[in-house]
């Protein structure tokens, strides 16, 4: 994965409004951490900073180039988002040195269609690998075409390229294939739940009818 070249400026205002007051200037809260040095608390364009993640991913590496003259080279650690307006809220940088080797979690793509017949249940979703900071990689593939029911992928089995090394337990599950539940299990299930829900309803009627007689009862 190759570096992003990024700009950012010193913050001086903190606080719920001064982050407030840098996000509606379209820039993103921010502080840089690590190697023993203080933090830096810097604000990056928050447009630029999305566009490198959405093609990148949570590992991306940024070039940072501070408007006070320094420069860094980090990683997200900490990324907090707004839920409902799905921006980004405050970022936690954790800086690097080329060549240094960091622990990182990354995704896990299947590939490929399992035997017919059979259910895919995606376990673990990241795989923690240990890789040089400017040669992360931003995910990796492992096929499961053809792959029978009761077969498993561990994090063994997931293809690293040269320079990653496995950091999570190698018999961690990535994925199971299990036999696909039939049309006619799954019909019985709904069946057994519209009754269930029947059942729960006619329960409620009498409480509800007692419930609003209480108050005549009691003028």
């Amino acid at each position: 994965m190759s570096e992003v070249k990024i700009a950012a400026e010193p913050r001086t205002e903190f606080g719920k409004g001064g982050a407030r007051r840098t996000r509606r200037a379209g820039l993103v809260p921010a502080v840089l951490y690590g190697h023993g040095e203080k933090p830096k608390h810097i604000a990056l364009p928050a447009r630029e900073f999305a566009a490198a993640i959405r093609h990148g991913g949570a590992n991306q590496l940024f070039a940072i180039e501070i408007s006070d003259g320094t420069q860094a080279l980090a990683l997200p650690k900490a990324i907090q988002r707004d839920p409902v307006k799905d921006t980004f809220e405050h970022i936690d940088l954790l800086l690097v040195r080329r060549g240094e080797k960091v622990t990182v979690d990354v995704p896990v793509q299947l590939l490929g269609d399992a035997a017919p017949g059979t259910l895919v249940v995606h376990e673990s979703d990241t795989l923690s690998v240990s890789a040089d900071a400017t040669r992360l990689p931003d995910h990796f593939e492992v096929s499961i075409e053809g792959l029978e029911a009761g077969s498993k992928i561990t994090a063994a089995d997931v293809p690293l390229p040269d320079g990653t090394e496995l950091v999570a337990d190698p018999e961690t599950t990535i994925a199971v294939i299990s036999v696909a539940p039939s049309a006619e299990a799954l019909e019985g299930e709904t069946a057994e739940g519209e009754a269930a829900e029947g059942a729960a309803a006619e329960g409620e009627a009498p409480a509800e009818a007692a419930s609003e007689e209480q108050p005549a009862a009691a003028q």
